[in-house]
């Protein structure tokens, strides 16, 4: 029979053994952090009907959703969070308790290019604060504590969360009179950075047939580095939907150190859009201080009407997105993962010194009961074969029970990073190792 080589597909992450306990940790602090803040958990189908994905598709989104066939229906897999929890607050409204607080954290697809750092098939974490009718913009000045407290549960301290609101923006074209051109616009001011002030005012007078008023205004605004309420200030009353995006914006700014956000994780930053055509509010972005080229690693803001295309309900929401396996790669990519943190499938290997192996195993199941993760090795190999095994895996302790530990009624433990050996009772073992255990495992993952 001929062979088929082994492959994986482009743009989908398999990790080994040791790095998905990276992984998973990233997974369940993040499911920590967002439990402190009263968000439940929920887990939607990773496929839906086609109709309920396309409602909001169109365009690029639409060319990268995976379609499958059944028979006579048409099925595609998620290529965001969002789209499914639209549909299920439309379906189950008349059960859930408003203002809804769902996290989840699951896979997505998009049928995009795979290229380094962007992936096929991936890992979301998302938040969400969903009210029935109305929604405080409290709720908006949360979401930064939330942002804080998840990234540095992860060990993350270098990064700032950007904020702007989108009503400052729209109301700022209107002021200038260039509505109809403010998504062509807002590209262009996002290139600011990379080509600089002059490249980008020469595009919006020639390209876009701005004035050269319009198009200094605009450059000035967005490139403002003084105190950006005093750039906010210069415009009060000349737009009713300007001042109503200030105010808000100085609200959500106001209450952030109350929040528990220092003042060097947060920056107004004017030049954040955000889907034009989604968010009304409060948006935000999350960049890494030393590896701003990255790009965002956390975004969202307030949207209006998060289920319009399921039902005729004002449910005005707001939340973000962790793209979690991009993350996860660019932190290995530079190193940032923490070597102390315990990435063994057992914190304890047992290894028999005798044929009779009851005393192992009970032993094993004392442990166990304790919270250890433990296992026996029960093959017949050479002993230096045995404690061989658990170095490969990193295992930190390894016990050994021979004749005279049974007689005596004892253990022997080793520490596999230090080398040393202690013998005592298996109680009091256990109830040492719990200790340094859990220490391990309440470990950051991410070291900066």
């Amino acid at each position: 029979m001929k062979k088929i080589k082994p492959r994986t597909l482009s743009g989908f992450m398999e990790l080994s053994p040791s790095n998905q306990v990276y992984f998973d940790t990233m997974l369940n602090k993040l499911s920590e952090s967002f439990s402190l803040y009263g968000f439940t958990s929920l887990v939607t189908p990773m496929m839906e009907a086609a109709e309920i994905l396309l409602a909001k598709g169109g365009g690029e989104t639409e060319k990268q959703i995976y379609l499958l066939q059944k028979g006579d229906t048409e099925l595609a897999l998620r290529y965001e969070l969002t789209a499914s929890l639209a549909k299920y607050v439309a379906l189950y409204y008349n059960d859930l308790t408003f203002p809804f607080r769902r996290y989840e954290i699951g896979k997505v697809y998009r049928g995009e290019r795979a290229q380094r750092g962007r992936f096929r098939e991936f890992y979301q974490a998302d938040i969400d604060i969903i009210g029935d009718g109305s929604l405080s913009v409290l709720n908006e000045a949360e979401i930064p504590s939330v942002i804080y407290n998840a990234f540095t549960s992860l060990g993350l301290k270098r990064f700032a969360i950007h904020l702007n609101n989108r009503k400052v923006l729209n109301g700022f074209f209107e002021i200038l009179g260039v509505c109809e051109k403010a998504p062509l616009i807002m590209r262009t001011l996002d290139k600011l950075n990379r080509i600089g002030k002059e490249k980008v005012y020469d595009i919006l007078t020639g390209e876009f047939s701005l004035s050269e008023t319009q198009a200094s205004e605009l450059v000035d605004f967005i490139s403002y580095a003084g105190d950006p309420f005093d750039i906010l200030s210069k415009y009060k009353g000349k737009n009713a939907l300007f001042d109503e995006g200030a105010q808000e914006m100085k609200l959500v700014a106001g209450h952030l150190k109350e929040f528990g956000v220092p003042d060097s994780h947060f920056k107004i930053n004017l030049t954040i859009a955000r889907g034009l055509d989604y968010y009304t509010g409060t948006v935000y972005e999350t960049i890494m201080t030393d590896h701003p080229e990255v790009g965002s690693i956390c975004s969202g803001g307030r949207y209006d009407n998060l289920a319009g295309f399921y039902t005729d309900r004002k449910l005005p929401g707001v939340g973000i997105s962790i793209g979690l396996t991009r993350l996860y790669y660019i932190l290995n990519e530079q190193g940032l993962l923490s070597k102390d943190i315990l990435s063994s499938p057992s914190d304890v290997l047992i290894i028999p010194m005798t044929d009779d192996l009851s005393h192992a195993i009970s032993l094993a199941t004392l442990m166990r009961a304790a919270g250890l993760r433990v296992q026996i090795f029960f093959d017949d190999k050479k002993f230096k074969v045995k404690v061989a095994y658990a170095d490969k895996l990193n295992i930190p302790y390894v016990v050994f029970l021979g004749e005279d530990e049974i007689k005596k009624g004892s253990i022997t433990i080793k520490d596999m990073k230090t080398g040393e050996q202690t013998s005592a009772s298996p109680g009091l073992i256990t109830a040492g190792l719990c200790e340094k255990i859990k220490a391990l495992r309440d470990g950051a993952p991410i070291m900066q």
